[in-house]
């Protein structure tokens, strides 16, 4: 199934009048991605979610059945046997190198209680991020202070970025490569706009990457 970007616009019609920047992201992503670039993401309440959500899209299949590494299939069944070896890769997918920054629970509430909340998003990519990985933080508002301090830490890196917002995009929009600027001011809203252009972005990433060339 190839993915068609013009669904989202049939869908979401409002959505057009940010083609630009959305497709501005795709071509982000993919430079990176063919590089072997990681995507992190962020996000704090219900956009923290979404930043888990986009993980979940980019490591596993999503709308397409992924090929397997003939590589990996060899060794497999070299080092565990022809059968286990075809058990064991039969049940793994290629995916897209995602981490979700706020996953790691032990890290975030010691740095917090230790250190300083509003650089936990940006401590974890500086630990982890190198120049040339993909850094996409999400904030209604534009301005929340992590996800801004974290962009601020991509910028120095070498680190490209995008913002997922709203029609503001608040002070975060100083700092990102690619701002995707959705059309609402209410956080409820931009949130129900950010869902189906991150679900556009993986799909078309997925069908780059994996679909029939």
């Amino acid at each position: 199934m190839k993915y068609n970007i013009s669904d989202l616009y049939k869908r979401y019609p409002e959505l057009k009048k940010i083609e630009y920047s959305i497709s501005e992201a795709f071509s982000i992503l993919k430079s990176s991605i063919r590089k072997d670039g990681t995507v992190f993401t962020c996000g704090n309440g219900g956009s923290a979610s979404d930043a888990d959500h986009i993980v979940g899209e980019l490591m596993k299949g999503f709308l397409l059945k992924r090929g397997k590494n003939n590589l990996f299939t060899g060794a497999a069944a070299s080092i565990l046997g022809e059968d286990e070896g075809k058990r064991i890769s039969g049940l793994l997918q290629n995916g897209i190198k995602a981490i979700s920054l706020n996953a790691h629970l032990a890290f975030t509430t010691a740095y917090i209680n230790d250190v300083c909340a509003e650089m936990v998003y940006a401590q974890q990519l500086h630990v982890l991020g190198r120049k040339g990985d993909i850094f996409i933080g999400i904030s209604s508002s534009g301005n929340a202070v992590n996800v801004l301090n974290a962009l601020k830490v991509a910028k120095i890196s070498g680190i490209k970025s995008i913002l997922l917002t709203g029609k503001g995009g608040g002070k975060c929009a100083d700092y990102a490569d690619c701002c995707i600027k959705v059309p609402a001011d209410e956080t409820y809203k931009i949130q129900e706009y950010h869902l189906p252009v991150y679900h556009a972005l993986c799909a078309m990433l997925e069908d780059y990457f994996y679909g029939s060339k």
